[in-house]
């Protein structure tokens, strides 16, 4: 804690040599919120609570699909995978990849399963069977009533491919390729909206990598005939996600725009973060860093689509989460790769990204975490069961609770500093309001102490108690497993009065509080 007797020149001295300094008003660590329902920042979209299932490890074979199993039903969905896919209300599902999408052929993965082709499959290295395909993602999510998102091959793929695609799963005139569609089993057209333009197109890693230069123009035909073939779609062009420091990521993001800004409805951004150095504090101010490539992004969007007031393109943050431990060194070949086991801190650290998502939903409206079964995700499956992951708890809290609009906030209170940010705030706040029903989330980052809050409503008063649902465990390390839950959401209550609700924060925990305002 900030001394309260020391020179100056010592206090300077600390400050520049300390991992963590908090800051704030002498003799108070308490944090000022004010809320004013008036301040909206935007609407909150509900595709910001979406998922992500990729060809990879055992996301989909293993996971959400185990054809042969007890667990499954007769078309050969996990039924435990899809109760908990439910529970997690996914606001909108991203399929065949990832990496996986660029050396994607989605007539591979039609007709009967049993004559499906096997390939060789080389974003991963392993043998794709192609038993789970358009028909298998699209009825799935039918089932679960969640929207769809495809990734098309932008990759080793054509425009032609991409645009019959749309035209197999959107149209219902007659054509060769509705003719298919309705000898494959399915009549009715799925109708989906959301398409990409390829992914991760600025990484060299990518199988038809291209410059940005290159891939606009290509991108540009594509987009074209997409569109041209259903007018009614909403198309992602590929961002950044090549933030290395030889990569021009903002000069990538300008140039793609430049030739897309009349036909792509979102830009597509990635992030993934880590604790590679075991380090607590630098790792719970990763949103900060997501907060600024966010920001980044809409002075470039603003900047590109000058002149064009009639068209709003949005960031579809479409891969984020935690990933490190199973991560590169070979662990990133075969069937049972990224299987990231998830302890609370990284529950902590997803919950300070998802408080950023909502703090920026005027301009953030696609976000999917990658990815939903086992592969760095919060449902994890062997053959007898599965249990959930830490990460999963403020997933399904905010996917249940925050919707409506996002409120601008007046937050003060203690700070600390790490090597990157000189001010990390100790509570990380954001609030959604939706007719009369107020919403908070609250990270407290310090690994040691309880932080208290003061919340003062501007124009309205508390008029409930409210409902409180805590995510904690006893240490930041604790892991949840097969048979074992040490992180959950815990619920309790709080009173509020008049205009003010006060509230202590445990230690190392996230909290939702939610209440009704008039």
């Amino acid at each position: 804690m900030k001394p309260t007797s020391i020179s100056r020149r010592a206090f300077n001295a600390a400050l520049l040599s300390s991992p963590l300094i908090l800051r704030g008003a002498p003799g108070s660590q308490t944090t000022r919120v004010k809320i004013d329902t008036d301040r909206k920042i935007g609407e909150i979209d509900p595709k910001i609570y979406g998922n992500f299932a990729e060809h990879l490890g055992r996301c989909i074979e293993g996971g959400i699909f185990e054809e042969g199993s007890p667990r499954s039903d007769p078309q050969g969905y996990r039924k435990d995978v899809i109760e908990a896919v439910r529970n997690l209300h996914v606001g909108l599902l991203r399929w065949p990849g990832g990496n996986f999408s660029s050396n994607y052929h989605w007539m591979d993965g039609i007709g009967p399963r049993n004559d499906r082709p096997k390939r060789l499959e080389m974003a991963w290295h392993t043998i794709e069977d192609n038993r789970f395909g358009t028909h298998e993602f699209l009825d799935y999510v039918e089932m679960l009533a969640i929207e769809p998102y495809v990734c098309a091959n932008f990759g080793t793929g054509t425009w032609l491919e991409a645009q019959q695609w749309v035209e197999y799963c959107n149209l219902d005139q007659d054509t060769a390729m509705t003719q298919l569609r309705k000898k494959n089993g399915r009549d009715e057209p799925w109708n989906v909206k959301y398409w990409s333009l390829g992914n991760e197109m600025d990484g060299p890693w990518q199988m038809g990598h291209r410059s940005a230069d290159d891939y606009g123009k290509f991108a540009l035909e594509g987009a074209k005939l997409m569109k041209w073939t259903d007018p009614t779609i909403k198309l992602v062009a590929a961002g950044s996600s090549n933030y290395n420091p030889n990569a021009d990521w903002v000069g990538w993001n300008r140039t793609v725009l430049t030739y897309l800004k009349n036909h792509a409805d979102y830009l597509s951004m990635h992030l993934y973060v880590g604790n590679p150095k075991d380090n607590f504090e630098s790792f719970l101010a990763s949103s900060l860093n997501l907060a600024d490539k966010i920001e980044t992004a809409e002075g470039t969007i603003r900047g590109v689509m000058t002149g064009e007031p009639k068209r709003t393109i949005y960031i579809a943050w479409d891969e984020w989460n935690v990933w490190y431990r199973a991560r590169g060194q070979g662990k990133e070949s075969g069937r049972r790769i990224l299987e990231e086991h998830y302890n609370l801190e990284d529950a902590l650290v997803i919950a300070t990204l998802l408080n950023t998502f909502v703090n920026h939903c005027h301009i953030v409206k696609i976000a999917n975490l990658a990815q939903l079964v086992n592969v760095i995700a919060p449902i994890f499956t062997n053959k007898q069961g599965l249990f959930l992951q830490t990460i999963y708890y403020p997933l399904q809290l905010f996917a249940m609770n925050s919707r409506g609009y996002g409120l601008e906030l007046y937050v003060d209170g203690p700070s600390y500093s790490t090597a990157e940010y000189s001010k990390v705030p100790m509570l990380d706040v954001s609030a959604a309001y939706d007719n009369g029903q107020l919403v908070l989330n609250v990270v407290n980052r310090s690994r040691t102490d309880a932080l208290s809050a003061d919340f003062e409503l501007e124009d309205k008063q508390f008029c409930s108690e409210f409902e409180v649902a805590e995510v904690n465990g006893p240490d930041i390390k604790a892991e949840n497993d097969f048979g074992k839950t040490l992180v959950k959401a815990e619920r309790k209550s709080a009173s509020a009065s008049g205009n003010r609700l006060q509230y202590t924060f445990p230690a190392h925990s996230y909290t939702m509080l939610k209440g009704r305002v008039s």
